[in-house]
């Protein structure tokens, strides 16, 4: 199957500046990530690191990767992901996986999922993933963000907070999960391009502003959005200057 994997990697990361440069052992981070994407078998021509800044582009040509330069303004990382695909001509149903540049560690099983659930969802425009959660903590948790599908498999809400809400279970003094009905979604999403160039040009959706999850966008305008489950959440990616130490410190002591 033919898609295409672009990897957004800004410099100006508000809480860590320069992370896809940062050395995890011997190679920046947007080394790891790439090479991740290559580990799905597609070709090397298909993924694109997609980037405003030289010195980022610098560094991953240096490696062999293909380089998109992108404008610094971009709101979401599917704009800019819609500015890829504009720059190259891409066709309005070629599928476009975005792999954030500071997941180092996601599997590349996760990447094909994401490209294969959208070729089998012809009537959504959007693939994503989600795991079950079995903690009631997570569950009421609003950094958590639990997805609710139909029998289809296709997204009917997200949301930060606990939803099915379950009146039974929930409503008794010390709560915990019995059952299997709590998705937590899982942020990585495939797209058709057609779906990146209309999501560009529509307007923020209430929802979307109140929850603060730009996925509500698509649901509110009628995009539909298929979820594959998988039996674990990845590893975390890297946020925080805490994150990028606990990842060295992982990585240090898996290669001794």
């Amino acid at each position: 199957m033919n898609y295409n994997i672009v990897i957004p990697a800004r410099f100006g990361s508000s809480r860590l500046p320069g992370k896809p440069l940062a050395l995890i052992g011997e190679h920046p981070m947007i080394w790891h990530v790439w090479q991740r994407a290559c580990e799905t078998g597609i070709a090397p021509d298909h993924i694109w690191i997609a980037t405003d800044d030289e010195r980022v582009a610098q560094v991953a040509r240096a490696f062999g990767a293909q380089v998109a330069m992108t404008r610094h303004d971009h709101a979401s990382g599917s704009d800019r992901l819609a500015e890829v695909a504009e720059q190259q001509g891409w066709g309005d149903d070629t599928i476009v996986v975005n792999v954030q540049g500071d997941e180092p560690l996601l599997p590349a099983t996760l990447i094909e999922l994401a490209a294969y659930t959208l070729a089998s969802h012809p009537q959504c425009g959007i693939a994503t993933l989600a795991c079950q959660l079995g903690d009631y903590q997570q569950v009421i948790a609003p950094q958590c963000v639990k997805v609710v599908t139909n029998q289809a498999g296709h997204a009917l809400y997200f949301s930060r907070a606990p939803i099915p809400w379950d009146r039974e279970q929930f409503s008794s003094p010390s709560p915990t999960l019995v059952g299997t009905h709590w998705l937590r979604h899982i942020g990585l999403y495939a797209y058709r391009v057609g779906t990146l160039q209309q999501m560009a040009n529509l307007p923020k959706a209430p929802i979307e502003e109140l929850e603060s999850l730009e996925q509500l966008r698509a649901l509110w305008h009628g995009i539909g959005i298929a979820v594959a489950t998988v039996a674990d959440a990845p590893p975390h990616g890297v946020d925080t200057q805490d994150d990028l130490d606990a990842l060295r410190a992982l990585f240090r002591s898996s290669h001794h």
